[in-house]
C-alpha cells in the first residue's frame, strides 16, 4: 500500500514543557482516537502543530521535538508562532469557520487580518507537507483548518493523489455566502481529488455552493475542474466500535455514581456528555430537562441528569460567557427542584478517563445528545456500542450528522423544550423488550460500518478514483494519438470532417454575435476545404442566416439549429424532417418573463426553436433561475413533441428526435468514407459522437463523461490539429 501523509491541524500527540523538560505522551480523543489505528497499521506519517508555540522554545529543543516525534510518533511537525495561534486558531479557524459552519452566524467575525494569518498558516503546513512528501504518496488532509491545503500542494505536486475530510458540517449556501471569502475556500477545497463528508446533506450544500459560487456543474456528485475529475461523497465517521463493545465498567466508579444518584430503588439516570461548545445545545437541553420536571413532577427524586461538559476554548469569550450561563442555569435548576437527599443534576466540569466514561454508558437509563448541530457526534455511538446489556434509550437532535445511521433513537427538535421533556418521559417509560429491539438494530450497523470501515472506506474510494482519473488521462488526445490520427487522414482519400462551432472552433464570449470567426479559423476550413478529397461540414446550434453569412463563400456543408436545417455547398437550406413551430407562441411568453426576471439574460428565437441565454448571469442567479425554467419547460411540453435542451449557458425548446447525429447522417451516409473525424464540446455533441462509425475519430473539447474516444483541452487544441491536417493533406 502507498505511504499516506496524514495532515491535520494539531498532532496526535501532547506536548507539554515544564522546568526545562518536555513531556510528550499520545492524546486522546477526537481525531487523534478516531485515525491512531490507521496511523500504527499503515506505513504513514501524521503532519500537524505540535502544540507549543515555536516563539517560546530554542533551536535545540526544535530540533529534539522534531526528532523523537518523526521517530517515536511517525510525525512531522509544523510550527506556529504565538500570532499564528492566536489569529489563525483562536482567531480564523473558531471565530469565522466554526460558528459560521454551525449556523451560529451571530457569533462569526469577518477581519481581514485574521484571514490573512489562515492563508499563511496553510502555506506554512504546505511548506512542511512538500519536504517529506514524495511522488507516490496518498495526501489525506483533515478539517476546516486547512480548507487552502488542496489547492497549494496541487500547484506544487500536481499528480498527486489528495484526499480532504470535513469533520464538521458543511451549511446551506444561503448561510455559506455569508463568508467574504467564499471563492478562495471552495477553490482551495477543489485542489482534492476527493471531497468527504459525513451525510448527503453537507454533500449537497457543498455542491450547491460550487456550482452557485464558481459555476462548476457537476454529474453524479463529479466535478471537472481544469481538466481533473474530482469526486465528493459521504463517509460517515464511525466509532472504535469493538473497544467500547469489550470494555469494562470500573467498579468503584459505578458505586460512587449510584450512591449519588440513586436515592431510591427505582431512580433512573440520564447521561449529557459534550464539549462546552455553543452548538451542543447545552442550556436548551438543561431548560428542557427543567420543564420535563414541571410537566412529570412525580419523576422528582427518581431522576438525576449528570452532565459531564469537557471544557474546551476557554480562553475564547463566547466559550467563557457559556460556561458562566451553565453554571447559573445549574444552580438556578437545583434549587428550583432539589431536596436535601437529592440532586437534579450533578454537573461535571472535566474530562473524564475513557473507563468511567464507559462506566457511565451502562449505568445510565438514557443517553440525551441534542447539540444545535453536529458534524457527526460520536457520543451517541458509544453508547449503543459500550451497552453490554443492550438496553438504554438514545435521545437524539435530528441536527446531528448521526442520525442518517440512529433513525431507531429517539428524535427530537432541540430546540422544542416540549420535544425533548416529552421524549424524556417516552425514554423512561419505554419497555425493555423496545429497547432492546431498537438498539441491536443501530448496534449491528455501528459494528458494520467502524471507525476502520471508514478510513478504508475513504482511501479505496480514493484509490477507485485514482483509476477512473487514469482511464479518462487514456482518452486524452496525446502526440502519439495525433500522430496516428494525421497518418491516417494523411493517407485517406474520402475524408468527412464534422466540426462543432461554439466552444469548438471559437471561445464562448459573453455575447453570442460577437463570436465571429477570425482569420485564422476561416483561413484553416478554407484550406481544408479545398482539398477534394475533403468534406468539411459545420454542424452547429446557430441561425442559418448567421451561419451563411459567416460561412457561405467557404466550399462547406452547414446545418442549423442543431440539426434542423441542412445545406450542402452551393445548394439551399432544407428541413431535415417536416416541423411545425406554432408551438412557440405558447412557450414565448415563458421564456421572456424568466428573461424579464434575470438581468443578462435573453431569449433567441430561430425558426424552429427558441433559445434562453444566460452567459452573463451571475452563477447563484442562474443556478435558480436554470432549474426554475427547466422545470415549467418540462411540465409545458410533455404531452407535446417537444424537448428541453441544456447547452453550454443556454437552454432550448425544439422538436423531439431532430439532433445533430441525424444531421451528420445525412452526409456519413452519402458515400463511404475511408476518415471521418468529429469534433464537439457539450452534450448536445454526443448525439452525433454517437452515430459515428467504429472507426471515427470522435474528439470532446474538455474534459468529462462522453461517448467520444478522445478529448482535448481546448478550442486552441482543436485549431492546433486542424492545421497540423492542413499541412498533412498536402504531403
Amino acid at each position: 500500500m502507498q505511504r499516506v501523509l496524514l495532515v491535520s491541524n494539531r498532532l496526535p500527540v501532547t506536548i507539554e514543557k515544564r522546568k526545562g523538560t518536555l513531556n510528550i505522551r499520545q492524546s486522546v480523543g477526537g481525531l487523534a482516537t478516531g485515525l491512531n489505528s490507521f496511523h500504527q497499521e499503515h506505513e504513514s506519517l501524521w503532519i500537524g502543530w505540535c502544540g507549543l508555540a515555536s516563539d517560546t522554545i530554542d533551536a535545540h529543543t526544535r530540533r529534539t521535538i522534531e526528532s523523537t516525534l518523526k521517530n517515536d510518533y511517525l510525525s512531522i511537525p509544523t510550527f506556529l508562532s504565538s500570532k499564528d495561534i492566536r489569529q489563525f486558531y483562536s482567531g480564523f479557524c473558531n471565530k469565522t469557520i466554526w460558528p459560521l459552519f454551525h449556523y451560529f452566524s451571530n457569533y462569526a467575525i469577518y477581519n481581514n487580518k485574521l484571514w490573512e494569518s489562515y492563508r499563511h498558516v496553510n502555506r506554512l503546513f504546505a511548506q512542511t507537507i512538500k519536504q517529506v512528501a514524495q511522488p507516490d504518496d496518498i495526501i489525506w488532509i483533515h478539517d476546516y483548518h486547512l480548507f487552502l491545503l488542496p489547492r497549494m500542494l496541487r500547484e506544487h505536486c500536481p499528480d498527486t493523489q489528495i484526499g480532504f475530510f470535513l469533520h464538521i458540517p458543511f451549511p446551506s449556501y444561503e448561510v455559506f455566502r455569508l463568508l467574504p471569502w467564499r471563492k478562495e475556500l471552495l477553490d482551495g477545497l477543489l485542489g482534492s481529488d476527493l471531497i468527504g463528508f459525513h451525510t448527503y446533506d453537507y454533500v449537497r450544500h457543498f455542491m450547491s455552493s460550487v456550482r452557485r459560487v464558481l459555476g462548476y456543474e457537476h454529474t453524479f456528485d463529479q466535478l471537472t475542474v481544469d481538466n481533473r475529475i474530482i469526486k465528493v461523497d459521504a463517509f460517515p465517521m464511525g466509532i472504535d466500535y469493538q473497544r467500547f463493545a469489550d470494555a469494562s465498567c470500573e467498579t468503584g466508579w459505578l458505586s460512587e455514581v449510584k450512591s449519588r444518584c440513586k436515592t431510591q430503588d427505582d431512580c433512573r439516570i440520564i447521561i449529557s456528555i459534550d464539549r462546552l461548545d455553543y452548538t451542543k445545545g447545552i442550556p436548551q437541553r438543561l431548560k428542557a430537562f427543567d420543564h420535563f420536571l414541571d410537566m412529570y413532577p412525580e419523576y422528582k427524586s427518581r431522576v438525576t441528569l449528570i452532565m459531564l461538559a469537557v471544557p474546551t476554548r476557554t480562553t475564547v469569550v463566547d466559550y467563557r460567557n457559556l460556561k458562566q450561563y451553565v453554571d447559573e442555569l445549574v444552580g438556578r435548576i437545583n434549587g428550583k427542584h432539589g431536596t436535601i437527599d437529592w440532586m437534579p443534576i450533578w454537573y461535571l466540569y472535566r474530562s473524564l478517563p475513557f473507563e468511567k466514561v464507559v462506566s457511565l454508558y451502562n449505568i445510565a437509563d438514557v443517553a440525551l445528545v441534542t447539540p444545535l448541530r453536529d458534524g457527526m457526534n460520536l457520543v451517541a455511538k458509544e453508547y449503543i456500542a459500550a451497552r453490554k446489556d443492550g438496553l438504554g434509550v438514545l435521545i437524539l437532535s435530528e441536527m446531528a450528522g448521526a442520525v442518517r445511521e440512529m433513525g431507531e433513537a429517539i428524535i427530537v427538535n432541540p430546540n422544542s423544550m416540549q420535544d425533548v421533556a416529552e421524549a424524556i418521559y417516552e425514554a423512561l417509560i419505554m419497555p425493555e423488550s423496545e429497547q432492546v429491539e431498537r438498539n441491536a438494530v443501530m448496534k449491528k450497523r455501528l459494528s458494520r460500518y467502524d471507525i476502520t470501515t471508514w478510513q478504508r472506506d475513504f482511501i479505496s474510494s480514493l484509490d477507485k478514483l485514482k483509476v477512473q482519473q487514469d482511464n479518462v488521462e487514456t482518452k486524452k488526445l496525446t502526440r502519439k494519438h495525433r500522430s496516428e490520427l494525421i497518418e491516417h487522414y494523411a493517407a485517406a482519400t474520402n475524408r468527412l470532417i464534422l466540426l462543432d462551432y461554439d466552444g469548438t472552433l471559437i471561445p464562448f464570449t459573453k455575447k453570442p454575435e460577437k463570436a465571429k470567426p477570425d482569420r485564422n479559423i476561416l483561413y484553416i476550413l478554407h484550406h481544408l476545404a479545398t482539398d477534394p478529397n475533403n468534406l468539411i461540414t459545420i454542424i452547429s446550434g446557430r441561425d442559418r442566416e448567421t451561419l451563411d453569412h459567416w460561412f457561405g463563400e467557404l466550399h462547406i456543408g452547414l446545418s442549423a439549429e442543431h440539426g434542423v436545417w441542412l445545406k450542402d455547398h452551393n445548394e439551399a437550406w432544407h428541413l431535415l424532417d417536416f416541423m411545425q413551430n406554432d408551438w412557440k407562441e405558447e412557450i414565448r411568453p415563458t421564456i421572456e418573463t424568466f428573461v424579464d426576471r434575470t438581468p443578462g439574460s435573453f431569449c433567441e428565437e430561430k425558426t424552429y426553436s427558441l433559445t434562453w441565454h444566460y452567459r452573463q448571469v451571475s452563477h447563484e442567479q442562474a443556478f435558480v433561475r436554470t432549474r426554475e425554467l427547466i422545470e415549467k419547460l418540462l411540465h409545458m411540453t410533455e404531452n407535446k413533441n417537444l424537448m428541453v435542451l441544456k447547452g453550454n449557458k443556454v437552454i432550448e425548446v425544439k422538436t423531439a428526435g431532430i439532433n445533430k447525429g441525424r444531421a451528420a447522417r445525412h452526409w456519413i451516409d452519402s458515400r463511404k468514407w475511408d476518415f471521418i473525424m468529429a469534433v464537439g464540446d457539450d452534450w448536445t455533441d454526443e448525439d452525433l459522437f454517437d452515430v459515428l462509425p467504429e472507426k471515427a475519430y470522435s474528439i470532446k473539447v474538455g474534459m468529462g463523461i462522453s461517448k467520444a474516444k478522445y478529448y482535448c483541452t481546448n478550442v486552441m487544441d482543436v485549431r492546433n490539429l486542424l492545421a497540423e491536417l492542413m499541412s498533412a493533406g498536402g504531403r
